[in-house]
């Protein structure tokens, strides 16, 4: 075994993978059509709605939107690392785009018409305010968000311990 104390890994070491993370099938523009369709409430009986029935039919276009998320160009996934969140090509792990993870300062949850029917939501990551990364339509966006502000904290702590004892060294 590696590792001395579980889950903790040296800074020395390569990037470590800490959370891997599957859009939902509202990361589509048709998913998020669906997801609105299926939101339809009316007639409010029971479980006997509109919606549940746009569900009901629709299912072969659902299907093909879900095993699109795998197709080789099309697909997506989102990869937490103990340095970066990455968004990778869903089958090959080709990176697409990254985000270090002290290059934001906070993590804001947007759910957009259509996303709230799969529990669903974009992560906003910001500087000082600004946008500068975006994942879509993560599924159940807030442990997602919360384990991505953890790790940030992690990172931006032990950047500084680092640093720190460095300079008393050089001292």
């Amino acid at each position: 075994m590696e590792q001395a104390i579980a889950g903790v890994i040296s800074t020395d070491t390569d990037e470590v993978v800490v959370r891997v993370g599957w859009p939902s099938i509202a990361v589509f523009g048709v998913g998020r059509w669906l997801g609105r369709l299926y939101n339809v409430r009316w007639p409010e009986v029971y479980f006997f709605r509109l919606g549940n029935l746009w569900a009901l039919l629709s299912i072969p276009v659902a299907l093909v939107l879900y095993f699109c998320r795998l197709a080789p160009r099309i697909g997506r996934r989102y990869t937490l690392t103990n340095r970066r969140i990455i968004i990778q090509t869903a089958i090959t792990a080709v990176e697409l785009s990254a985000v270090a993870l002290d290059d934001f300062d906070s993590v804001e949850i947007e759910t957009l018409p259509g996303q709230s029917w799969f529990h669903a939501g974009d992560l906003a990551f910001c500087r000082q305010g600004r946008e500068v990364f975006r994942l879509g339509s993560v599924p159940r966006p807030e442990p997602f968000r919360q384990t991505c502000l953890k790790a940030h904290r992690a990172y931006v702590s032990v950047r500084q311990v680092v640093a720190e004892q460095e300079k008393s060294r050089s001292a």
